[in-house]
């Protein structure tokens, strides 16, 4: 019968000239809702069937949070390096060089200076493409030359972040960096300068148990994953029942430790108010 030698066709949307094979499509990590990419652009990525906030990209982070065209990177040359000749499955080196080749970043921290609605501010953006946006010996030097360059110029300072938590390919130098950024917080503190944390999903281990947590005033998106340990972790060490989401943003805010849970489309305005209070204007 001639049907069984008939070629497969292309695998296409009903109605649409869209090859599905190619990456246009995203699936929600959620409610499994399949979503053409040119639809979740419009609608700011975020999941029309649940709310779920995907992931951004540095670039896109930059659409959300700051004015165009207006932000300026400093420090980009400050680099990964190996202290420890750490290899796993993969040597470090190696691992960073993917990173590399992959974001185009030489650490996981990309800072400079931007106007929010018109207002200046020092702002930096842990990237999670880059190694899961771990905070290494050069992410925690970037964020401190951050808050240097906020003093020197009495400039606000904000930091984004989307972490897996601290770098293990790194160890001790690696967990140094958490003393070290809270450190320079308590400095811009002295000097009475504002710090605004963000806290996108996910933002975990060191990096939450150091500067991200540190905020004068800590906002956080909807069903954000933040926390320290993972939920299995926890429940073995104390041996105790975990309430249903504790390590969501929600639940973070009723308990005290978020300020605000800001929608993607309203951070840059959210920002901007929260600016004009702390400026007194």
């Amino acid at each position: 019968m001639g049907w069984f030698s008939r070629k497969n066709k292309p695998n296409k949307a009903k109605n649409s000239p869209v090859d599905i094979k190619k990456e246009v499509w995203s699936k929600c990590p959620q409610c499994g809702e399949i979503i053409w990419k040119k639809n979740l652009i419009e609608v700011d990525y975020v999941c029309t069937s649940c709310g779920y906030h995907f992931r951004l990209n540095f670039a896109e982070k930059l659409r959300f949070f700051t004015d165009e065209n207006s932000f300026s990177e400093i420090f980009p040359d400050i680099s990964c390096l190996d202290p420890l000749d750490f290899k796993d499955s993969l040597p470090y080196k190696k691992r960073i060089q993917k990173a590399i080749s992959k974001t185009s970043q030489k650490s996981a921290f990309i800072c400079g200076s931007a106007l929010i609605n018109g207002i200046s501010v020092a702002i930096g953006f842990l990237n999670f493409e880059f190694m899961g946006g771990s905070l290494g010996s050069a992410e925690g030097e970037k964020i401190a030359r951050l808050i240097e360059h906020a003093i020197e110029n009495k400039l606000p300072l904000i930091i984004v972040s989307s972490s897996g938590g601290a770098r293990m390919q790194e160890s001790i130098y690696s967990l140094m960096q958490m003393a070290k950024t809270s450190a320079m917080l308590a400095q811009l503190e002295k000097e009475g300068l504002p710090y605004i944390s963000v806290l996108l999903d996910p933002t975990t281990g060191g990096v939450t148990a150091s500067f991200a947590m540190l905020g004068d005033i800590n906002i956080a998106e909807p069903n954000a994953l933040v926390g320290f340990a993972g939920a299995r972790v926890i429940q073995q060490t104390i041996k105790q029942e975990l309430p249903e989401g504790f390590q969501k943003s929600e639940f973070l805010m009723e308990h005290g430790m978020v300020d605000a849970i800001v929608k993607r489309k309203d951070f840059k305005d959210t920002l901007f108010k929260i600016l004009g209070y702390v400026d007194g204007n």
